[in-house]
């Protein structure tokens, strides 16, 4: 690494090198957790997740029973109350919503330059950013004013995604129509046509069911920055920050790639065998909660994606998917996480597949701000303490004694 002044960083970098392999034991007290695995960090009412049966609630009601029943407005409302809606409240809902998913001219023209200049989720996250600054009665920290951001937000994402992938590709913009229903409405404006039957369900559904997911590395990453009392959008930033990443967010991309790479069933064995061979980790395969059972949202997943192979008379993509998936199992006992079959499923509503991760996002934003507003309700400011691993009671050496010292390249 160089400099624009010839002033070269190597030699000064620290990596793992430096810190020292930990052997023996320590008292409990020092005991560390990496990763955070099994350890309590907060209390919460609103996700449990048990991985040894592979449930999962949303304000103590079966997932199961959403999927069946229930749609994605529902499911927010919630979330955001703890109740589900009745009738009445379920129009004021969807018609609040929809009043808020158009976005100003000044987000439109930093959407246009970003998305030439920009990978998606990197100018979403910049996007989101300006956007909550523009969010009026930002200083307000009642419950009622942080409602009513979580509406703005989560009424706007959508919005900014589609628009996003339209100016990229070099076609008009479709502006919301607040007569469609939040998900088939996100399928209009990316397409400019109204989405089948089959299409709206299959985006509602999976819409639902990746809202929310307990404590997981965004939703922490939301309620850390909460717990500062910075604003809302921040602790939205934060969350698409964290979300990014391959090992959360991005991993739904990389699932879609693997099928690409892989291509015909005649390949999935040798493509599996190599893989376990070189000891890889093959995307969209296991879970730290769901180790002894499946997650019970994959099966939706599935099902819905077969509903548009069977609507295109193409099930290319699910024979692929399902064979990858029977394969992965019979060689290393690892159960298909949700994101194997959401992005294939994905890509067959026509989602690209660098979107695939701001879409995940678009899904989570509601469940994001959940946690951002049960974090502000009861808070305590999110500091935890770390084991000092590196040397102690060193001698400082003045800098004309030190020898042998690292000279820089100016």
């Amino acid at each position: 690494m160089e400099m624009k002044t010839g002033f070269k960083l190597e030699s000064m970098l620290v990596t793992d090198n430096h810190l020292p392999t930990l052997l023996g034991d320590y008292p409990a007290e020092q005991r560390v957790y990496e990763g955070l695995e099994g350890v309590l960090a907060g209390r919460t009412a609103i996700c449990d997740i048990d991985g040894d049966i592979g449930a999962l609630q949303y304000r103590g009601i079966d997932i199961r029973e959403l999927a069946k029943n229930s749609t994605y407005e529902e499911v927010v409302y919630l979330l955001w109350t703890n109740e589900l809606p009745t009738r009445n409240q379920l129009w004021a809902f969807k018609a609040a919503l929809a009043a808020e998913r158009e976005v100003d001219a000044g987000i439109y023209e930093i959407l246009r330059f970003l998305s030439h200049y920009m990978k998606p989720m990197d100018a979403l996250r910049t996007a989101v950013s300006a956007l909550a600054s523009d969010n009026p009665g930002e200083d307000n920290t009642s419950p009622e004013s942080r409602l009513a951001k979580a509406i703005y937000l989560t009424a706007k994402f959508p919005t900014l995604v589609a628009y996003y992938c339209r100016e990229s590709q070099g076609k008009m913009w479709v502006h919301p129509d607040p007569k469609l229903d939040h998900a088939a409405n996100f399928l209009y404006m990316m397409h400019g046509k109204r989405p089948t039957p089959v299409e709206a369900r299959a985006m509602d559904l999976t819409m639902l069911l990746m809202v929310e997911h307990g404590f997981n590395a965004s939703t922490f990453a939301a309620r850390v920055t909460a717990s500062t009392l910075s604003d809302m959008g921040a602790a939205i930033t934060s969350a698409m920050g964290t979300l990014k990443g391959p090992l959360h967010g991005g991993a739904n991309q990389g699932a879609l790639e693997m099928l690409f790479e892989i291509e015909t069933l005649d390949n999935v064995e040798s493509y599996v065998d190599a893989a376990l061979e070189a000891k890889q980790r093959i995307l969209g395969f296991g879970h730290r909660i769901y180790r002894k059972a499946g997650d019970s949202r994959v099966p939706y997943i599935k099902d819905m994606l077969y509903q548009l192979c069977a609507q295109s008379d193409d099930f290319h993509l699910y024979e692929l998917a399902d064979k990858v998936a029977q394969t992965v199992w019979e060689k290393k006992r690892l159960f298909a996480n949700v994101d194997f079959y959401l992005a294939p499923m994905l890509h067959m509503l026509g989602i690209p597949v660098d979107l695939l991760t701001p879409f995940f996002a678009m899904c989570r934003i509601a469940g994001w701000t959940a946690h951002v507003m049960e974090q502000y309700a009861n808070n305590r400011l999110i500091r935890p303490g770390s084991l000092y691993v590196g040397p102690v009671a060193r001698p400082y050496i003045p800098l004309d004694e030190r020898e042998g010292a690292i000279i820089a390249d100016f």
